[in-house]
């Protein structure tokens, strides 16, 4: 049985017959509710502080849409059985477990002292880190081994989280590594899939194709790595900026290599290299804040990173995966089209908000408020087809 018979065999609830529909729709829901909830204790005082909003941006929502995409792709790039009903429930309600118990500890300080939410937390991808290298070596995949060594350290990243004292935010190491991590998943999955979805659109109509991978994309993925574990380590040597910086320009040369520009027809199409976009601005302006930190502050690359890179290639992902995996044409809607357009706006505005610390409050209140509409689209737009059965199933 292969894996895409098998996912239209299963005939329990919708929701839970493939790994993207429960994680994509609860966590955007999660991240539309997280933002809004941190601003208000940032500018009123109340009890959520930085690391929490940290934790459930980086680990929680981002982690929950990984988990979604890697339980969905694996089985095809392995040839196994998919995670499908119970099992996916208990996954999908370890995430849900986290989520209640930082919540509870961010707004409990009692029960931040205890053991229980840090367990509850990370055995979520601890589990996953286990499931996906079951697949990969079940399946005898090597080409996806680099896959499960990111996941695994992104829950390694997880606990030191738990584990680590210090100022909090990109000053800790866990924190950088887990955005390290992301970003190169990014670097690696959005390095496959930009080029290939671009090719597939381009033959139908004729247009230019994307160069084919080769030893540069290689060469690119080695200094994206090299550069972010610099930075993971030794975030303010001088040779880390310069690192940054060359990785950056070497995924600039490698998204128009792509030749996105002959995409504008399809935003399907074309937010996947806007995405890419963003993580390659995103290490420039990180490595400009090593070597020049008076004119480019960290946060502004580390934004660009966060609510840039992995807030608009997560959804360029969900979008697509979501319409492919339930039976709907692979062109964009209106909505789609409005979603790309709020989130594109709020890392634009999070990321001038950086540059501009006159402005950076009114920026930053309204950068959160296109990040949740962003999110709120997509949970109203794509809730009804995630929760439904696939259209022509069976």
């Amino acid at each position: 049985m292969s894996t895409a018979t098998a996912i239209r065999a299963y005939r329990g609830p919708a929701v839970f017959s493939i790994g993207l529909r429960p994680f994509y729709l609860f966590s955007a829901l999660w991240s539309a509710i997280i933002a809004p909830l941190w601003i208000h204790a940032f500018l009123g005082g109340g009890p959520i502080g930085l690391d929490w909003h940290v934790h459930e941006m980086l680990f929680g929502y981002a982690g929950g849409i990984i988990v979604g995409f890697l339980l969905t792709a694996v089985p095809n790039w392995t040839g196994r059985m998919p995670v499908v009903g119970w099992p996916l429930v208990l996954l999908f309600g370890l995430w849900v477990a986290g989520r209640a118990a930082m919540l509870t500890v961010a707004l409990n300080a009692d029960v931040a002292a205890m053991a229980w939410p840090v367990i509850v937390d990370c055995l979520f991808l601890v589990a996953v880190a286990g499931v996906v290298w079951r697949e990969v070596l079940a399946g005898r995949n090597w080409r996806n081994l680099p896959v499960a060594m990111i996941v695994t350290v992104l829950a390694l990243a997880n606990i030191g989280f738990h584990l680590e004292t210090g100022a909090g935010g990109v000053d800790n190491l866990s924190t950088r590594l887990g955005l390290s991590v992301v970003s190169l998943l990014i670097a690696l999955i959005g390095g496959r899939v930009t080029p290939s979805f671009t090719r597939n659109w381009q033959l139908k109509r004729g247009g230019p194709l994307p160069a084919v991978a080769g030893r540069f994309d290689t060469m690119t993925l080695i200094a994206t790595a090299a550069g972010l574990a610099a930075w993971s380590f030794a975030p303010v040597h001088p040779a880390t900026g310069v690192a940054l910086l060359l990785a950056g320009v070497l995924n600039l040369i490698r998204l128009a290599r792509w030749r996105g520009g002959a995409t504008l027809a399809e935003p399907l199409v074309l937010i996947l290299h806007l995405g890419y976009l963003w993580l390659a601005s995103g290490l420039v302006l990180l490595g400009l804040s090593v070597m020049v930190p008076a004119h480019v502050l960290p946060s502004v690359g580390v934004h660009a990173l966060t609510a840039g890179a992995i807030g608009v290639m997560t959804l360029a992902i969900m979008t697509r995966s979501s319409r492919g995996h339930t039976g709907r044409p692979l062109t964009a809607g209106k909505a789609d089209i409005l979603i790309y357009g709020l989130i594109n706006a709020a890392a634009l505005t999070r990321v001038i908000g950086g540059l501009m610390p006159a402005a950076y409050h009114p920026l930053l209140i309204v950068s959160v408020g296109l990040w949740s509409a962003a999110f709120l689209a997509f949970v109203i737009s794509y809730g009804p087809i995630l929760l439904t059965p696939r259209l022509g199933r069976g």
